[in-house]
């Protein structure tokens, strides 16, 4: 079984196929402003140095945030046009938990990305238990929440002043996929971002109306 893995969430390109369990191919490239431009032909190489053609994938697994919003758009529209133009099985996962998943370490795990502004997008995870879901949290509150708990490990390569051990991101990607091999599948028009929060035109437009 041949999986393609694809996870644009942040200025970093994750992807890379799996193949009956083992690990073909991988990218993991910081694009930074070239993301939208250099994703799609750094996928293109992986199948030509695994010698596969796109329509031997056999399923789909991309990333639908949060994070980064024009990030987000970019892998969702590579990955929905694989799915829909050759008829290939998608499923989704949240950026926070291939983050989770890809922490080695036992105990609470807390992924959190900086959403800026003093607020962050975080949940708390005890094994596959998921005590707080992926939410856009104020780092105030988040602290609070940190406060209760005896031990915890955070995932993150963002700069973030929250009290507790600290572990660097690196996405396992042959672990996320064997985890989430089985997920069901959704039809590619249904597919949607998840943001967790509004973009900032629309705040713009509540603020401008009032409501």
């Amino acid at each position: 079984m041949n999986i393609l893995y694809i996870d644009t969430s942040s200025s970093y390109l994750y992807t890379g196929i799996v193949s009956n369990n083992k690990l073909l191919c991988s990218i993991k490239d910081n694009l930074g402003q070239d993301l939208s431009r250099d994703a799609m032909p750094k996928i293109a190489s992986m199948f030509e140095k695994t010698k596969l053609q796109p329509n031997e994938i056999d399923k789909i697994i991309v990333v639908n945030g949060p994070g980064s919003f024009t990030g987000i758009r970019v892998g969702l529209t590579i990955a929905k046009v694989y799915a829909w133009s050759l008829k290939i099985p998608i499923t989704t996962i949240t950026s926070l938990e291939a983050m989770k998943d890809s922490c080695d370490l036992n105990g609470i795990v807390i992924p959190i990305i900086d959403a800026r502004r003093n607020y962050s997008y975080a949940a708390i995870y005890d094994g596959d238990k998921c005590l707080l879901k992926p939410q856009y949290i104020k780092n105030e509150e988040l602290t609070s929440i940190l406060d209760t708990l005896d031990s915890y490990v955070i995932v993150t390569n963002d700069d973030i002043s929250l009290k507790g051990k600290k572990c660097e991101y690196n996405p396992n990607i042959l672990t996320i996929v064997k985890k989430y091999v089985e997920k069901e599948n959704i039809n590619p028009h249904l597919i949607n971002p998840e943001y967790l929060k509004l973009t900032e035109a629309e705040e713009n437009k509540i603020s401008d109306t009032g409501n």
